[in-house]
């Protein structure tokens, strides 16, 4: 199952696994990815968490430990949290090691709920850094208009990040900025830049389900013709401004002050419409110095039948152009698009946290001792 995975690998696409678990942790199938299917990194988020701990019995000791000593609900979430990407990166520590730092990392967001407010993120950033206490851990800060100053100010502290929720060009080139900002800031200050890495995660299949639901809306042949295009155009893109960016003279006094490229991270890979390939958005974004963060089932259905043909990337640009000029012809506004995705994507981890904290308190009341 592996020979499509590797390709990938040989291809220059990091394999990044988009969930994690107590089980996962314990019964060893973690490790059995990275040696099997090629996995050497993971990324987490509120929504992975709450399905973890509202699933099974993995986390009652730590939760009822938790609950004896009467810790806050939101202490207890993080405790747990933390606890497992603490372990997580234990287990990928060789890939770590192995890649000098680009690989082998765990990633972790800040509170969903302070993504509109730049200094309590960086705060939180830090203290997660601190918590975790693993140098392969990537701290998740979220590509809001608050989040970008976060981001350059947490990097500039000599934390690695992986900003997530990124729907536009516009916003990527900001993202993008914001790290060399910080890269910028952080050589001021004296820092090792070579010890600074970070991702930037460009969701894909999100974009292509709310401009497929337009391009139906609409019901012409022509808007039909263009379903499930509007993603890989994105992302595609997005890759030719990342080359635009490592290609600047500003990057280039930085890789040569040692600083690591920041690689975009394709998310949301997952094929939300059943009538597309499972396969799709890992086998048509293959480019080098990426990253490919995919759900199992995506993971597995790659590794059965994925077809790696080379670089699906480059050389793609004028054609990715066309078919968001085609989209934005008939009506489809592309930054309002990108917009909603961004609220909508907040808000989603922000449910998530909510019913994360719910599903908690709701196990730390159960667990609780009983008294005498």
């Amino acid at each position: 199952m592996t020979d499509a995975l590797k390709r990938l690998s040989d291809e220059g696409v990091a394999i990044w696994l988009d969930d994690l678990s107590r089980h996962r942790i314990t019964s060893g199938n973690l490790a059995e990815l990275l040696d099997e299917q090629h996995v050497v990194g993971v990324t987490t988020n509120p929504s992975i968490f709450q399905k973890a701990i509202s699933s099974g019995d993995g986390y009652d000791q730590q939760l009822a430990d938790l609950a004896s000593r009467g810790v806050t609900v939101e202490e207890a979430i993080r405790m747990i949290t933390t606890a497992d990407v603490r372990d997580a990166a234990d287990i990928l520590r060789p890939v770590f090691d192995a890649t000098n730092g680009q690989d082998g990392r765990v990633s972790i967001e800040v509170d969903p709920r302070l993504a509109h407010a730049t200094r309590p993120t960086v705060a939180e950033a830090k203290q997660l850094a601190w918590l975790v206490d693993r140098p392969n851990t990537l701290i998740k800060i979220p590509a809001t208009t608050a989040g970008l100053p976060a981001i350059t100010e947490t990097i500039a502290a000599g934390i690695s990040v992986n900003v997530t929720l990124i729907f536009s060009l516009e916003r990527y080139r900001m993202v993008m900025d914001a790290y060399l900002e910080g890269l910028e800031q952080a050589k001021a200050r004296g820092l090792d830049l070579s010890e600074i890495h970070s991702v930037a995660s460009f969701f894909v299949s999100r974009v292509d389900t709310e401009i497929d639901k337009r391009l139906v809306a609409l019901g012409t042949d022509e808007a039909l013709a263009l379903r499930g295009k509007a993603a890989l155009a994105n992302a595609r893109l997005a890759y030719q401004a990342y080359e635009e960016v490592v290609a600047s003279d500003r990057w280039t006094a930085l890789e040569a002050a040692g600083a690591n490229r920041q690689r975009p991270l394709w998310a949301s890979t997952g094929v939300k419409d059943p009538s597309y390939p499972d396969t799709l958005y890992v086998t048509e974004l293959v480019a080098p110095n990426t990253v490919n963060t995919m759900p199992e089932a995506t993971l597995a259905a790659v590794g059965d039948h994925g077809e790696i043909t080379g670089d699906t990337v480059r050389g793609t640009y004028e054609r990715a152009r066309a078919d968001l000029d085609a989209i934005a012809a008939l009506g489809i506004d592309y930054d309002e698009v990108v917009e909603q995705l961004e609220v909508e994507g907040v808000d989603k981890f922000e449910q998530a946290w909510n019913d994360l904290l719910a599903s908690t308190e709701a196990e730390l009341k159960r667990l609780a001792p009983k008294e005498a």
